[in-house]
């Protein structure tokens, strides 16, 4: 069942402001993805407690760093039904959850948090996993 789009809102902004490109469509999942080149993280954002208090806020602590991504794109599971379908092919390797962050580098996945690893950890501790994966992953600097 739809969530009311109101309390959606705030959710999908947050992920702009924080630089994240949004994809509704599975067209621009392919757009963005299939022939991805460089490094991308894509993030299945949800309405659930650990996206909002935890994974969010966790990447936005990421992607401070002087290491990241050169794409972030977003898609909104429970929202955008055949974006998030159309994304997680892209990682089918991983068990569908969300919230989750995949990173890629040039089209393969180098990294994958899935929900059970948000779930009742920090924001913090998050997003100190994130940029290690960065560092490790991501070759150009900011």
């Amino acid at each position: 069942m739809p969530y009311n789009p109101a309390l959606v809102a705030p959710m999908r902004e947050e992920m702009t402001r924080m630089g994240a490109r949004e994809l509704t469509t599975a067209a621009e999942v392919d757009a963005a993805i299939g022939d991805q080149r460089g490094t991308m993280l894509v993030f299945v954002n949800s309405v659930c407690g650990c996206a909002a208090g935890n994974a969010r806020p966790a990447l936005r602590l990421a992607l401070q760093h002087g290491v990241r991504p050169q794409q972030v794109v977003t898609v909104f599971a429970g929202q955008d039904v055949d974006a998030t379908a159309r994304a997680r092919q892209y990682f089918a390797e991983f068990q569908p959850s969300s919230p989750s962050m995949a990173l890629l580098r040039d089209g393969e996945v180098v990294h994958f948090v899935h929900r059970h690893q948000i779930e009742g950890r920090s924001p913090q501790s998050i997003a100190a996993d994130l940029t290690a994966a960065f560092d490790r992953h991501c070759a150009a600097t900011v």
